[in-house]
């Protein structure tokens, strides 16, 4: 995320994707962050989004990755941490002092930590380890200040779409090489998907920040938004967010067409889908490797189609990821980082053997290659990188097409550019009242939602 004139404008069609932390986490004194570096001197640095226990062979895709990237720099000692970026504890995290060197965050965290000197300038380091020629310009701007110095270094970018039952469609009587592409049509489907089968037509996220997260997103899809441009004051009390929260509450009170669980995560709610109890779910492309590989859900009934627009096109929500390096790390402790980034995230996109051996590594891991997304690089380099891989795709594309085509048909809308996630959270409640009160007043939730985040944003 960050501030919309800054990266709204530059996403458009030619767009694509702490304190102290010291030994104690494995991180090297900082007593030479000042000094010169020496990419030959002993260093240590510690790595977040280590797997977690119950992910065996991806703790061992992992561990191979350590012991590939410490041999061929026999300087750099690397440990890993379970410490990965929750909306919900990040912060905390950060004023504990108890973050990694180097982690994945999400694009909604660099407009506030720049000017806060929770992100450190990378800028000069990022050029002496040689990986800015292939980043996407336009994409590089959520990490940059006014002055365009670096702070962090972005790896995914994803847009929001539709991700659909195929099986239920059958099963309802649509078509699924047509899904719905407007809301009303959502509405339509929905209703009939429930008829049919007895199932959820639609489902929605609403908590752990989702929630407002995924009501930012279909207001994008009707016109609206939520945040004005400077970030200053709530703009989401309009005729947008109120048309579609209303559409939430007529296909859960009139057409009894979203189930019976209205709090839902990301994770859950990818659970029931893959289970075949959800038609229609808002999702980035991901959602096809968790529900796939993690919930049994079989390829062929996957669909992910451009997001619903009402009156537009308009657009859609786009974010994403990036890795942060811990403020207090030294010059040295940077370079390491990076070297680490760029072998792990970057190389495999500009060396052909690099390219499919990871996809080769991919297959056997039972992960997926040719998955349909949006790149942080150059369009070109991503281009050849993809034709690399081409042998080896194992994902249905066909089945992604109106997603495919939506990439390059809608505007590619930044998340709100001030306290993105602290604004997620206080809409999260007025999406739950909606669809568990049948008369909850949408007038007076948003009203009350925009005097707690006009008086955020004013702080």
């Amino acid at each position: 995320m960050t501030r919309v004139s800054r990266w709204g404008a530059g996403l458009g069609l030619a767009g694509l994707v702490l304190a102290v932390a010291g030994c104690a986490d494995g991180t090297t004194p900082a007593a030479e962050a000042g000094g010169a570096i020496d990419e030959n001197a002993p260093v240590t640095i510690t790595i977040g989004d280590r797997p977690t226990p119950d992910k065996p062979n991806d703790i061992a895709a992992f561990e191979r990755n350590i012991k590939k990237f410490t041999d061929a720099h026999p300087n750099i000692t690397v440990k890993s941490t379970e410490t990965k970026w929750d909306a919900q504890t990040f912060q905390a995290q950060v004023a504990g002092g108890s973050l990694p060197t180097v982690m994945n965050i999400s694009f909604t965290e660099p407009a506030n930590m720049i000017p806060n000197k929770q992100l450190p300038d990378i800028t000069d380091e990022l050029k002496l380890v040689d990986l800015t020629k292939d980043l996407n310009p336009d994409v590089l701007k959520i990490v940059q200040d006014d002055a365009g110095r670096i702070y962090g270094v972005p790896i995914d970018v994803f847009s929001v779409g539709l991700a659909y039952n195929r099986a239920l469609f059958k099963q309802a009587g649509l078509d699924p090489d047509k899904p719905p592409t407007t809301w009303d049509e959502v509405r339509q489907y929905a209703k009939q998907i429930t008829e049919k089968t007895g199932k959820a037509g639609y489902a929605q996220l609403t908590k752990d920040n989702t929630g407002g997260w995924m009501l930012t997103t279909m207001t994008y899809s009707m016109g609206g938004s939520v945040e004005s441009e400077d970030g200053k004051k709530a703009t989401f009390n309009d005729a947008p967010t109120k048309k579609a929260l209303q559409l939430l509450k007529d296909m859960r009170w009139t057409d009894n067409a979203m189930g019976s669980n209205f709090l839902y995560n990301q994770e859950e709610i990818r659970q029931d889908f893959a289970a075949g109890k959800i038609g229609m779910i808002l999702q980035a492309p991901d959602a096809y490797d968790m529900c796939v590989k993690n919930f049994g859900m079989k390829p062929a009934d996957y669909g992910h189609a451009a997001l619903p627009q009402d009156g537009g096109p308009h657009g859609t929500l786009t974010g994403g990821s990036l890795k942060m390096i811990n403020p207090k790390a030294s010059k040295n402790e940077i370079v390491a980082a990076l070297k680490w980034i760029k072998s792990q995230e970057f190389d495999k996109y500009t060396t052909e053997s690099l390219a499919v051996q990871n996809a080769k590594d991919t297959i056997a891991d039972k992960g997926f290659v040719g998955r349909p997304g949006i790149t942080p690089l150059s369009q070109a380099t991503y281009d050849q990188y993809n034709k690399w891989r081409e042998p080896y795709v194992n994902v249905p594309v066909k089945q992604f097409q109106g997603y495919i085509d939506s990439t390059t048909s809608l505007k590619l809308l930044p998340e709100p550019p001030n306290k993105g996630q602290e604004v997620y959270a206080l809409l999260d409640p007025v999406v739950q009242q909606v669809l568990t009160k049948k008369d909850a007043d949408i007038d007076k939730l948003l009203t009350d939602a925009a005097s707690k985040i006009d008086a955020r944003l004013a702080r």
